[in-house]
């Protein structure tokens, strides 16, 4: 039975953050080495990790929290190797060097607890939603892993001069960097399926990526509130 099973066994550590298949983040920690996670979503762990929900860090943008993208969040620390998972969905390293990222809250999955996080109001939108969209920004040197329902794109927005348009609930990150703007459409096509017949697009420009999954979020985040 064992030989049997070989293939699933857990491979030399690489990195600090790498998948362990399509669904499934390791983690190795190390003391000095903190990590904030999705609360709920370890599977799994090696050697001695401890766990703080609702750290202090965290406790002060309580109110952002409610307010803007809900993502709990819980302190790990130790030594070891930590799985993490969220019901089955694609996982997505990303490796930040004196860089930031743009994350739907839903999306987010762990990064180092020594990057600088905040949640912000995507600006250009409110315009079209009344109360606009608000994601996590994480910024600095070092890891995030994302989650994805499904095996995510990444439009490289830099490549010409058109702008990239996204269904805001199919939305997972994106480079902060990028010019967003909203748009509706009141075409017969979003008619049908989940649409009302009023139909919101985000438009991104300039140098850098966005990450979409196949899969729409089911919490609606960007629609007409009044």
């Amino acid at each position: 039975m064992n030989q049997q099973l070989a293939g699933y066994a857990p491979t030399p550590v690489a990195a600090r953050m790498e998948n362990h298949g399509r669904a499934m983040l390791k983690v190795a920690m190390a003391s000095g080495q903190d990590l904030f996670a999705r609360t709920g979503s370890m599977v799994a762990y090696e050697g001695f990790i401890q766990y703080e929900p609702n750290p202090p860090a965290i406790r002060q943008l309580a109110s952002q929290w409610v307010t803007g993208e809900g993502a709990p969040l819980m302190k790990c620390s130790g030594d070891g190797l930590l799985y993490l998972a969220d019901y089955g969905a694609d996982v997505v390293v990303v490796n930040l060097d004196n860089d930031a990222i743009s994350v739907n809250g839903t999306n987010l999955l762990a990064f180092d607890a020594h990057l600088q996080f905040g949640v912000e109001r995507v600006k250009g939108l409110a315009k079209f939603t009344g109360q606009g969209l608000w994601n996590v920004q994480i910024g600095g040197t070092g890891w995030v892993a994302l989650t994805s329902r499904g095996t995510p794109v990444v439009v490289d927005c830099g490549r010409g001069e058109d702008e990239t348009y996204v269904d805001p609930d199919a939305l997972v990150a994106w480079s902060p960097a990028l010019k967003v703007k909203g748009k509706r459409s009141f075409k017969a096509s979003s008619l049908i399926g989940r649409g009302s017949g009023e139909a919101y697009q985000m438009a991104f420009s300039g140098q850098g990526i966005v990450v979409v999954q196949p899969s729409e979020d089911s919490t609606d985040r960007l629609r007409a509130r009044g």
